[in-house]
């Protein structure tokens, strides 16, 4: 019996080999990827499904954050990507710190998207003299340099340094700059869910004292009007604090800054309202004109490029360069 079937086994597969060593094939070059990503002409999200202002008032316009498109390096993308004007291959260790894997990038870069939408809230809510008082903090360690002598943890949250309640960055500096070189210092952190005392030897650099470790501080707020802002699993990073900051504004006042025109946008955002600059302004130039964008706002630091690709590209778009959310305001408001 079992010579009867693999007979008829080895038959099928003598008629039908090709076709399923062809479907493995292709399934194989898909698949398998390389250290390369591609970075595509991108796209823009409204904020008006993603900033929830309680009682807010509405727009006739839009302001929507830009977005790069990204395609993972597989070979077929890669060859395809030869004949396609603007993807463009770039090296995965260009996306990411050295000896951080890209799993610890993705996880910073959702830490920075909530303190964009936190700077996005408390400029918008300064400049448009509304109510809003922090009621707490979290400082998370995003970053470990390769000099650094420690047994923290990225995302480790810091709790106190030599018994003093962190702040901010600035404390972690104050008091490495009370050390000598080659000192331990101890810190209070929090890490997954457990109070743990760990520590950091002090190193001399060209720029001074270092224990070789940043953090980025998120915020909760109370706020009168409350504010809901909403984002997706898949978004992360900070480039789009101007236009949270902006949607949030245009709901708090009577005036609406819109116009009736669709803006588009990319830029950091600071708690004072300075607007920096972002990585990626030729796909989002270029993903802005493809949504039909009126407008498309971009840091001082990036207009240079943006004009640039403008010319290059032939773009119908008016560029408008900014600095401050304050001057975001007037030249939309324009």
């Amino acid at each position: 019996m079992f010579i009867k079937y693999y007979e008829k086994f080895k038959q099928f597969m003598k008629e039908n080999g090709r076709f399923f060593l062809s479907i493995i094939g292709i399934v194989f070059l898909f698949t398998f990827e390389l250290p390369y990503v591609i970075y595509t002409p991108g796209g823009s999200v409204s904020l008006s499904d993603r900033v929830e202002v309680e009682d807010g008032y509405s727009s006739s316009g839009s302001l929507e954050m830009a977005y790069v498109s990204m395609v993972k390096g597989n070979i077929p993308f890669l060859l395809f990507s030869f004949f396609m004007p603007n993807w463009d291959i770039v090296s995965t260790d260009q996306l990411k710190p050295k000896n951080e894997t890209l799993d610890e990038m993705i996880r910073a870069d959702q830490i920075s998207l909530l303190e964009a939408q936190n700077n996005a809230l408390y400029a918008a809510f300064t400049l448009a003299n509304k109510e809003v008082h922090v009621t707490s903090e979290t400082n998370h360690l995003v970053y470990i340099s390769d000099e650094a002598k420690t047994d923290l943890k990225l995302f480790d949250e810091i709790l106190q340094i030599a018994g003093k309640e962190v702040k901010s960055l600035n404390t972690i500096r104050e008091v490495v700059n009370s050390y000598q070189a080659g000192d331990k210092i101890s810190f209070m952190i929090k890490r997954d869910g457990e109070v743990l005392e760990k520590e950091a030897e002090v190193y001399s650099s060209m720029d001074g004292l270092k224990v070789g470790l940043s953090i980025t501080t998120t915020y909760e707020y109370h706020t009168t009007p409350f504010v809901t802002l909403t984002s997706r699993k898949s978004e992360s990073g900070p480039s789009g604090g101007l236009l949270t900051a902006l949607a949030i504004y245009n709901s708090l006042v009577p005036e609406d800054i819109t116009n009736g025109k669709k803006i588009i946008g990319t830029g950091t955002i600071s708690k004072d309202g300075i607007v920096g600059e972002i990585g990626g302004v030729k796909y989002k130039l270029l993903g802005a004109v493809k949504e039909k964008a009126d407008i498309f706002l971009v840091p001082e630091g990036n207009y240079a490029e943006a004009i640039q690709v403008k010319q290059e590209e032939d773009l119908n778009i008016k560029v408008v360069s900014v600095r401050t959310l304050k001057e975001a305001i007037e030249a939309i408001s324009k």
